[in-house]
């Protein structure tokens, strides 16, 4: 069985140590369904018509995802090869609840797990974690990260390897 999971992020490396808690607490219970694992950031195109004719989603990617995020989730998906069916990168672009609302019908949505110390903040990020505590359709759930102001392999890929 291949249930999708939702996990609002940043694109930063300190995001995916949401995924990574969320595999091991399902590794532990020796789930045996495979997880398509859709992370989803929040991004305001703006009013301009030029902007939302000619942008394309690489050129978002592109503008707000580090190549490092994309090494890392690799890792991760290695390391939990029988959990991760499927890893996909995607934005909202709505602004109203019922536009996030039909997104998570669509895409088949089954969970949502969100950080309140992950802020999409810059670079036309929003967050989007207020769309899914008000999603009804949605289980979601909260995950308290600690991130280490102090952590020497912050922003680089080693970062990835720290136990959370």
């Amino acid at each position: 069985m291949i249930k999708t999971i939702l996990i609002a992020t940043d694109y930063s490396l300190e995001s995916l140590n949401i995924l990574k808690k969320v595999l091991k607490e399902k590794d532990s219970k020796d789930d045996e369904t495979q997880y398509t694992i859709l992370f989803v950031s929040g991004y305001d195109m703006g009013d301009s018509i030029r902007d939302l004719l000619f942008t394309t989603k690489t050129a978002i990617f592109n503008k707000i995802r580090p190549v490092e995020f994309s090494d890392a989730i690799s890792i991760v998906k290695n390391k939990y090869p029988h959990l991760v069916h499927k890893v996909i990168c995607d934005v909202f672009t709505g602004s109203f609840q019922r536009t996030f609302n039909n997104y998570v019908k669509i895409e088949n949505i089954e969970e949502a797990y969100y950080s309140p110390s992950i802020k999409s903040k810059g670079k036309g990020k929003f967050d989007i974690a207020s769309y899914i505590k008000k999603c009804k359709d949605l289980e979601s759930y909260e995950i308290a990260l600690e991130i280490s102001e102090r952590l020497p392999e912050r922003g680089r890929l080693a970062e990835i390897f720290v136990e959370v």
